[in-house]
């Protein structure tokens, strides 16, 4: 399974169709990171940007499930997939012991 970092540029301007998409675009995010599809979201501070890195087998999986985004017709997404990408989480830490 490969990852791939999808850039998105996002509306200049939010419509009041957009915010009302917002709750339900979180939610599906949060299930979708949930179940290990999406492992990184983040939102650029003049909300002009946002990127997600995206487990999948192929450029057209991810596709797939960009689609499933509520707010997909509102973003353009590019999408790179990644030779890697390291985080600080996947740096193990020895087990606490309550003992």
């Amino acid at each position: 399974m490969s990852q791939f970092m999808v850039e998105f540029t996002l509306p200049d301007e939010m419509t009041e169709e957009f915010l009302a998409k917002i709750p339900r675009q979180r939610q599906k995010i949060n299930h979708l990171m949930e179940t290990g599809k999406i492992t990184s979201y983040a939102l650029s501070s003049d909300r002009t940007k946002l990127w997600c890195v995206i487990k999948a087998d192929t450029e057209l999986h991810v596709l797939e499930i960009l689609s499933q985004f509520p707010l997909i017709d509102f973003m353009e997404p590019t999408i790179s997939e990644l030779m890697f990408n390291n985080t600080a989480t996947a740096v193990k830490l020895p087990m606490f012991s309550l003992n």
